[in-house]
């Protein structure tokens, strides 16, 4: 009798574990709070990324603006359907499996032989809520990140979406907005005076009280990685700029090798000179056709400058 009553508890402790594990019915399933979605699966990144359908997510689907009240009056009831600020991904893809991706949506496999760049970015705007206010409701535009002063990174579409970012990139790219107000042809502009302050510890950023709350950084100091004014040429004009912070160095350093590894032909470089020096150039038609791997708005466009001279490629590539 003992032997059998021992057999059956055997028999049932397996089972009333699992039952105390398993999640019933209904239960939330909580993500660990680093992924990214492509093609709707998750992938880790190993930093702190925000989703469009997390709370406190920006998300480019949504139709109206996400801020009216922040609006001129004449365009807060400018509603838009979600198709006006990104579209198809159409690279390289032949008509049939265009079709086939609108019929069943996008394969990871497939979207991997379209999506081969990655365009970085400084968003002139400060912080990642400023950035996604002026893209969504003021200028109907879009991109797939923002990189926060903070680190946090922010996904405002799924990575199968041709976001709106870098004109003739955007059909095989993806769109990195980093939070910073940007360079400029003189280290007296007001923008630079306006936006950093000096001190014994060397520069730090001085966001204006209206945007660090409303972004949740009151009280918050965030510094260049490196303290000093940086200058640097790009399209043949001088120009100063102050570091991005560690926080998103470290952010983009995972996320860019997340992306590679995802996205196997997004190469882990950056467009060089004859002298290995990072290109200060745009890429000719040529150049760019080619290209496969990560590169600056500057090196798509003549009359773009960002990430700008300050940015410190080997490494946000981790190399």
């Amino acid at each position: 009798m003992r032997r059998h009553a021992n057999l059956l508890l055997a028999l049932l402790v397996p089972f009333v574990l699992w039952a105390c594990v398993a999640p019933r019915p209904g239960d939330p399933a909580p993500r660990r709070g680093d992924e990214i979605s492509v093609c709707g699966q998750l992938f880790h990144t190993g930093t702190n990324v925000v989703l469009w359908n997390d709370p406190g997510g920006f998300d480019h689907y949504r139709v109206e603006p996400k801020w009216p009240d922040e609006l001129p009056e004449d365009a807060a009831d400018d509603v838009l359907s979600p198709s006006a600020r990104f579209s198809w991904r159409s690279h390289g893809v032949d008509e049939e499996r265009l079709a086939e991706a609108k019929r069943s949506g996008w394969a990871l496999d497939s979207l991997r032989q379209v999506v081969d760049q990655v365009v970085l970015h400084y968003d002139v705007c400060g912080t990642s809520r400023q950035c996604f206010k002026v893209l969504q409701d003021q200028r109907h535009l879009s991109i797939h990140f923002m990189v926060d002063v903070d680190g946090t990174v922010y996904q405002a579409l799924d990575l199968k979406e041709k976001a709106w970012h870098a004109t003739k990139a955007n059909s095989r790219s993806i769109g990195i907005e980093i939070a910073q107000i940007g360079a400029y042809e003189s280290p007296d502009h007001e923008r630079l005076r306006t936006w950093y302050a000096v001190d014994e510890h060397g520069a730090r950023l001085t966001l204006p009280d209206e945007l660090a709350a409303a972004s949740g950084f009151e009280g918050r100091t965030f510094r260049p990685a490196r303290p000093e004014l940086l200058s640097g040429t790009i399209h043949e004009r001088p120009l100063w700029q102050y570091d991005f912070t560690d926080a998103q160095y470290a952010a983009l350093e995972r996320l860019l090798l997340a992306l590679h590894r995802v996205f196997p032909s997004i190469a882990r470089t950056v467009p060089r000179d004859d002298d290995g020096g990072v290109l200060r150039r745009v890429l000719t038609d040529e150049e760019f056709e080619a290209y496969q791997g990560v590169l600056g708005h500057d090196h798509v466009q003549e009359n773009k400058v960002d990430p700008g001279p300050a940015l410190d490629w080997e490494r946000v590539l981790g190399l």
